[in-house]
């Protein structure tokens, strides 16, 4: 191409056509990378955002089921009060009787 020569005075049309093709092509390339480039951020500040909700149901479950464990203990400890209160009752029946 002797427009790329130093005494070059004015560019052909294939000339300016191939500049601009290539400018094209390299900011094209640069806006390319840098929206590749945030999404790729955004995508792993996601990922990290999923992970931490997940760790945070797991730890939820747990706690449901541990709740629910203790309800089942809590629920046969008051049974058996209400059964000791109950026989208590009883046997102050019985006493007050004789």
């Amino acid at each position: 191409m002797t427009e790329l020569s130093k005494d070059c005075v004015d560019m052909s049309n294939a000339a300016s056509t191939y500049v601009g093709i290539v400018a094209g092509a390299i900011i094209g390339g640069i806006v390319s990378w840098w929206i590749y480039n945030r999404q790729k951020k955004t995508s792993d500040s996601q990922d990290y955002i999923l992970h931490r909700i997940e760790d945070l149901e797991e730890n939820h479950d747990a706690i449901l089921k541990k709740l629910a464990d203790f309800d089942d203990k809590h629920e046969s400890t008051l049974d058996a009060m209400k059964e000791l209160h109950r026989k208590i009752d009883s046997l102050i029946l019985q006493d007050d009787e004789s």
